[in-house]
């Protein structure tokens, strides 16, 4: 057997969280073992607590640790390396075999995952989900870039692929809001236009580089973004000047959000000029009702992103560079530290919105 583990289990029967103690099974051939020194707190995990299930649940998906043993047909990495370990495959394009996802048994029985478990202080995981990276960086508020900062700032920087000039607007602000604020800044946006129901988070977005920000809860958001965005050299199909968002960001994933995205776009103009793009970026909770007319007339486009459309194996070096450079402040975008014993006091604090950034397992 591998080493013992103390990891969160999310039963079958409840959405109250325990922590079981546990060896870890020997890795298979294409399996890492790693210690783990912490992982992030996402808020799609409160999606998973919520929804129906069969069988328990391993939850986690961003960590930053060191590999204790890999399997005979690991080559990347070697025992003593620091990793970053994600749910994303790290080359999908080069793929041969498939990921398998990481799952224990348990003795109420097989306890599953999506494709990696990260809410515990050792893990098992396929290779794919293994990132190997520098041995000097920092080893506790990287562990946000496995899922946080590869969402939100990779949709800006491959699925939009965001150029210098061109307006941005994203919807809510939390770790991956805030990731996807710093993929704008770098990719040379303006202006960047955070929106969310609360002041204090809106002040805390500017932080990371939104010029403007909007409080959705006294304003309409739309009208707002067409009002900052307003181009009296162009024209669209009514003959008004254009305004509108050249990519609106939904970090959320709500019903409401998904049409104000669309709604706060550049309206395109009969090929001389497209619409804006509407990018998806939340995990959403409900189906999407948007304005088909709105998208026809006015040529604008409403895409999805998932897990900012990156190769870990190239995206995650650039992201430590943005850190050590000083330009992603993960010190700052963490804003909680919870320990593995706190992790139901860490999801209600996450639930309740209490947490402005990101939160962070120490283990």
């Amino acid at each position: 057997m591998g080493p013992p583990a103390r990891v969160v289990i999310l039963p079958a029967e409840s959405s109250t969280l325990r922590i079981e103690s546990l060896e870890l099974p020997d890795p298979g051939p294409n399996q890492v073992v790693v210690k783990q020194f912490a992982s992030g707190v996402c808020h799609s995990q409160l999606h998973q607590m919520h929804a129906p299930r069969k069988k328990p649940v391993l939850l986690g998906h961003e960590s930053t640790g060191v590999v204790l043993e890999t399997g005979s047909a690991v080559a990347h990495v070697a025992p003593g390396d620091v990793v970053m370990v994600t749910w994303v495959p790290r080359q999908a394009q080069a793929e041969t075999v498939p990921p398998v996802a990481a799952s224990l048994q348990l003795m109420e029985g097989l306890a599953i995952s999506q494709n990696v478990f990260t809410w515990a202080d050792h893990t098992i995981a396929d290779q794919q989900y293994v990132v190997k990276v520098d041995p000097n960086i920092k080893t506790d508020v990287t562990a946000i870039i496995g899922c946080a900062v590869m969402t939100g700032a990779g949709a800006v920087i491959n699925t939009a692929d965001v150029q210098p000039n061109e307006s941005v607007a994203i919807f809510g602000v939390g770790g991956v809001g805030l990731s996807a604020v710093v993929g704008a800044r770098m990719a040379g946006a303006t202006p960047i236009i955070a929106v969310a129901l609360d002041d204090a988070k809106l002040e805390f977005a500017k932080r990371f580089g939104a010029t403007h920000v909007i409080n959705a809860s006294k304003v309409d958001p739309v009208a707002a973004i067409h009002q900052l965005t307003i181009n009296n050299d162009r024209f669209n199909f009514a003959g008004a000047p254009v305004s509108g968002a050249d990519y609106a960001f939904d970090c959320i994933g709500i019903k409401q959000t998904m049409a104000q995205i669309v709604a706060a776009c550049r309206n395109g103009h009969f090929g001389a000029h497209a619409g804006g793009k509407a990018v998806l970026v939340g995990v959403p909770t409900t189906p999407a009702e948007l304005n088909a007319v709105d998208l026809l007339i006015n040529e604008k486009q409403f895409i999805g992103s998932i897990g900012g459309s990156c190769s870990p194996d190239r995206d995650f070096q650039r992201f430590l560079e943005w850190e050590d450079n000083g330009d992603l402040a993960l010190d700052q975008m963490v804003t909680e530290r919870f320990s593995i014993d706190q992790i139901n006091e860490a999801t209600d604090a996450l639930a309740n919105g209490e947490i402005a950034g990101r939160a962070i397992l120490e283990f």
